[in-house]
């Protein structure tokens, strides 16, 4: 039974009262109410037994609540969003797949009848064990090239999953590199110099063939999705934006967003950049072509993230200063 201690309800990053949200949202009167209903749900569904519900945190139409029970802490997290329910069914299956193969993932717990997730009053709920360990640190150069490591592997594993296209995803891409980067030139970056937008152009046009498999790839690794604990990488969570990808354009991705959290992004300096390729190609090293794209990709995933007007983190001179780089 849950304790009476009421749990720290708050967002992960939106500014709205998480009080009222929990309510607004997910139809709970207050912390103790959601703590309740989880607590009656694990016992339910699980025939887990809840001694506390310490905290809950939302974000948009997802919930996750940190249980205490006698085997351990445990992870409920639901979702209120019913277009999303069979892409979080095929995402654990996804991290219960990649569990068994040695990858470091927080897998789902099954439930009393082995479903990873269950989809119960108009909510889908995953279950996983705690894992811990701290998010990713990018002033810790060790860190940052395990983490490339663990990019590649897991990379190199996604790319082999058989059930691929059973999860419900965002269409692949469709154009050649050279097609969807010129396509976003000339669409989305008129508020970017004349000469970033000169110099990545001149770079694709003088780019080797675009001969970049697409492949399933996790789309959204950086520090909020990546524990640590003494060095080593124990887990890459939230596989919630998995799709297919080439696999260089979410390196280049991961590359640029590996410092951010959940509030005042911002990028991370050339060097960690240069930590977190060389931890990559520890286990998958880059042919020439492959490093000469990679390049290029860095420059377009830093400009992706230049901001029209006020830019008070500096994504603008962080992304411009590849400009002046050999």
């Amino acid at each position: 039974m849950v304790t009476s201690q009421a749990p720290v309800v708050e967002m992960l990053w939106e500014p709205q009262d998480p009080h009222r949200m929990l309510d607004e949202r997910f139809g709970f009167r207050d912390g103790p109410a959601a703590g309740g209903w989880v607590a009656d749900t694990l016992d339910k569904h699980w025939g887990v037994g809840i001694d506390s519900c310490e905290r809950i945190v939302m974000s948009g139409g997802n919930a996750l609540a940190w249980v205490g029970t006698p085997s351990g802490r445990l992870l409920a997290k639901w979702s209120v969003v019913p277009e999303r329910f069979p892409r979080l069914a095929a995402t654990a299956r996804l991290t219960d797949w990649l569990r068994d193969r040695g990858l470091p993932v927080s897998a789902p717990v099954p439930a009393r009848d082995g479903r990873l997730q269950v989809e119960v009053d108009r909510v889908s709920l995953g279950v996983q064990r705690e894992v811990a360990g701290d998010l990713l640190e990018t002033a810790d150069a060790a860190q940052v090239r395990a983490a490339g490591a663990v990019l590649a592997r897991l990379q190199d594993a996604l790319a082999a999953y058989p059930d691929a296209d059973r999860i419900p995803e965002p269409a692949g891409p469709s154009k050649p590199l050279r097609n969807r980067i010129g396509g976003w030139l000339d669409s989305h970056a008129g508020h970017l110099p004349a000469a970033a937008r000169d110099t990545l152009r001149r770079l694709v046009a003088g780019a080797p063939p675009d001969r970049l498999p697409p492949q399933l790839v996790h789309f959204d690794f950086r520090a909020a999705n990546v524990l640590c604990d003494r060095g080593e990488i124990v887990a890459v969570i939230d596989f919630e934006e998995a799709r297919r990808e080439h696999r260089l354009v979410e390196l280049a991705r991961a590359s640029v967003l590996l410092g951010t959290r959940y509030h005042n992004w911002g990028p991370v300096p050339a060097e960690v950049h240069a930590e977190f390729r060389t931890g990559y190609q520890s286990e998958r090293p880059l042919t020439p072509a492959e490093a000469e794209w990679l390049d290029i990709l860095l420059l377009w995933q830093g400009l992706v993230m230049v901001p029209p007007g006020d830019d008070p983190t500096g994504w603008g001179p962080s992304a411009l200063s590849r400009l002046t780089r050999p």
